[in-house]
């Protein structure tokens, strides 16, 4: 289970590793271009019923901390269908991987 520390917040967001890995690249894309957006989850086992969402600014500190040693092999579709919510109105929502074709 990877982390994201965002701000000074006291509450770390636990987000599975592979899931962190595709949010990290759209995050720190849209962070890179100095856009500003929301990313909204719904809470996992073992946390209060309910969802979050957090506004992201590139002057606020994040830091994505990952279990696994070694970095997950990235789906492009993942990484389109993340990138694509966040740059919607609602913001970047995560979302689970998409099958793979042909599956």
């Amino acid at each position: 289970m990877g982390t994201l520390y965002y701000g000074d917040v006291a509450t770390p967001i636990d987000i599975e590793d592979r899931a962190l890995a595709h949010v990290k690249v759209v995050i720190a894309t849209k962070l890179r271009r100095g856009e500003s957006f929301t990313l909204s989850w719904t809470h996992g086992p073992g946390q209060e019923v309910g969802r979050s969402t957090v506004w992201l600014h590139p002057s606020i500190p994040l830091r994505f901390v990952f279990d696994e040693p070694e970095p997950a092999l990235l789906s492009r579709a993942w990484i389109e269908a993340l990138a694509n919510s966040a740059n919607s109105s609602g913001g970047l929502l995560l979302v689970d991987e998409p099958a793979a074709e042909g599956s």
